[in-house]
């Protein structure tokens, strides 16, 4: 045994700071006592013992289940992404026990990954205070900021004094770890501000506590929507902040892990949404699933893209005279779809702030086309020398020739920037003013119009300066 135990802790050594998870495969697949065990696994992160269970097979985590305890599991599992799997090799009771040490968000979590009979069975046999809990926040719609709440927080009244409030901090402690922010509530159990846990800390008995309390502390309320309030949540870097409910009572807090998980949420949201998906996709979705989301703009973006090639068809006759065009025909769709998109990302993240005036809208309408015009005639010029040397080079033409192809290249490029400088600021403003969600109503949308603008533009002004201004043939 002791040899044994002095090779393990060789190799646990000589990989400290490598891999905590092949450390923890090695003492979790060693013979040494329980009690040796649970010493070890002090020294390690939940997250690490999560990845480390991951790779063990059922019979090997059912072993460590009784030694690590229902109070410690609740912490790994909340490490876990597909949870429900490692749940049923609970028995009822203990999974029961399980969620209940779990933080309320955490716990709903887990509940929503089971099916519907485990689920209802295991409901019933938590606690009242972990079932009411779990309820308050699934009664909430996903895109509500109530539904990524923790009652794990602490809370103090308003009148205490130092001493009474540090031995109700003590007292909550037990049961809850979110401690660096402590709330406080008035007489009438309404959110009155925030103390820092260092402040308590640090004060003395004959000091007045309201001295330390914030009064002003930001909040969110219950029912807000993710999207709404996030960024307030992100401006104040707090590391919780408290949600209340339309009595400005307090009924739990985000914490700096939710707004993490809630920020990456509503970017994979939102990146979906700018390639016309309804919602984000999962791994595990099924094709169903994935064809729903994807298919209404689809076919709507088909059409408008026939519309387009009827467009490109109605320019026969130029491309017939002027075949050479065509070669420049992508780099003006590329650039006046890069433009649309970059106006698009910035419409998109002003719009999310509900305050902004029409007089600022307008505004930016204007800067946008401004920025497209002077983007577009840099790059027109840029285009006109490379697309003159290009021609003169590969085709032994004359500099004139050259020079009118590439100019009429250099303005189509400058006005299908402009154009889609504004469309990109106008479409995603018009359709936020109709209530439509402008980052589903507009990626794909914009990205069609401009290639529709852009041909329009180019082999507009090829017809009109190449073939009747300035009679070019071939």
């Amino acid at each position: 045994m002791e040899k044994e135990e002095k090779i393990l802790k060789e190799d646990t050594a000589e990989n400290k700071d490598q891999n905590y998870e092949n450390e923890l495969l090695a003492i979790f697949r060693s013979n040494i006592s329980d009690d040796e065990l649970l010493t070890r696994l002090e020294d390690y992160h939940e997250n690490d013992i999560a990845g480390a269970l991951e790779q063990m097979d059922a019979s090997e985590r059912q072993r460590l289940y009784p030694i690590l305890g229902e109070e410690r599991l609740s912490e790994i599992f909340s490490y876990i992404e597909d949870v429900d799997e490692y749940m049923k090799e609970l028995d009822l009771s203990s999974a029961a026990k399980v969620i209940e040490n779990m933080d309320s968000d955490d716990a709903v979590d887990v509940l929503e990954e089971m099916d519907a009979d485990a689920r209802k069975e295991l409901t019933g046999m938590l606690d009242e205070e972990a079932s009411a809990d779990i309820r308050m926040i699934r009664s909430y719609d996903e895109d509500e900021i109530g539904s990524k709440m923790t009652t794990n927080y602490i809370c103090i009244e308003r009148s205490m004094s130092v001493r009474s409030a540090m031995k109700a901090l003590i007292s909550q402690a037990e049961n809850n770890d979110n401690i660096s922010i402590i709330y406080v509530k008035d007489e009438n159990n309404k959110f009155y501000g925030a103390l820092d846990l260092k402040d308590l800390i640090t004060a003395r008995d004959y000091m007045d506590l309201q001295n330390f309390m914030i009064t002003s502390f930001p909040y969110v309320t219950d029912h807000e929507k993710i999207s709404d309030c996030i960024d307030r949540i992100k401006e104040y870097e707090e590391d919780s902040i408290p949600v209340l409910n339309s009595e400005k009572e307090i009924l739990g807090i985000i914490t700096a892990q939710d707004m993490v998980e809630v920020v990456d949420e509503e970017l994979g949201d939102d990146y979906a949404k700018l390639a016309g998906l309804t919602s984000e996709e999962d791994l595990k979705e099924s094709l169903g699933k994935s064809m729903k989301k994807r298919l209404p703009w689809l076919m709507i973006l088909l059409f408008l893209g026939l519309g387009v090639s009827a467009v490109v068809g109605m320019f026969e006759p130029v491309v017939a005279q002027l075949a050479f065009v065509v070669n420049f025909q992508s780099l003006i769709l590329d650039m006046a779809g890069n433009v649309g998109t970059q106006s698009l990302a910035v419409t998109i993240r002003v719009l999310v702030d509900e305050n902004v005036s029409a007089k600022e809208k307008a505004g930016l309408v204007l800067k946008e086309v401004r920025i497209g015009f002077v983007n577009g005639l840099l790059l027109a010029s840029i285009s006109f020398a490379i697309v003159s040397g290009y021609i003169v080079i590969s085709r032994h033409a004359p500099w004139s020739y050259a020079a009118s192809v590439a100019g009429c290249v250099a303005a189509a490029l400058l006005v299908a920037m402009i154009i889609s400088s504004l469309v990109g600021t106008v479409v995603p403003m018009f359709f936020h003013k109709i209530k439509v969600d402008p980052a589903v109503a507009s990626g794909p949308l914009i990205t069609t119009v401009n290639d529709l603008v852009a041909v329009i533009t180019y082999y507009g002004l090829a017809w009109f300066l190449l073939i009747n201004v300035l009679h070019i043939n071939g």
